[in-house]
């Protein structure tokens, strides 16, 4: 399972989520919810979240894609889909650990693994608009 806002989906993203397809059999993308992009980035995405969730599900190597949690840190599409594997991108959560704890205490203990960036310098979202406004 991998989780993003995926505004402009862009070679860093298509790294991060083909990564986490290496990691196992079956890769589902949780896109963020409008809201919860705001309270994360703080400010609404370009592409609202039904817009952003349907260039996710075209990628071809991606199984399955949804939006995220109404409410932040709920969990429950990790309790709903249970995954062995969570991937997060190089600047998503604070720690691994933090997000371990709080699975644990659901039950919950997938393996979380950090990607690596790729390109951060150029490939991000904020990077990437920036220089479109130049």
């Amino acid at each position: 399972m991998a989780f993003g806002t995926f505004d402009i989906v862009h070679q860093g993203h298509l790294y991060y989520l083909q990564e986490a397809k290496k990691l196992g059999d079956y890769l589902i993308v949780v896109v963020a919810r409008d809201k919860n992009s705001v309270v994360i980035k703080g400010k609404k995405p370009l592409h609202n979240e039904k817009a952003r969730l349907e260039e996710i599900k075209k990628l071809d190597f991606v199984n399955e894609a949804v939006l995220g949690d109404r409410e932040m840190r709920s969990w429950s599409t990790i309790q709903k889909h249970r995954p062995q594997i969570i991937a997060l991108g190089y600047d998503q959560w604070k720690s691994e650990f933090s997000l371990a704890q709080e699975l644990g205490k659901l039950g919950l203990h997938p393996m979380i693994v950090r990607i690596k960036p790729f390109q951060p310098e150029k490939f991000k979202t904020s990077k990437i608009l920036q220089n479109k406004e130049k």
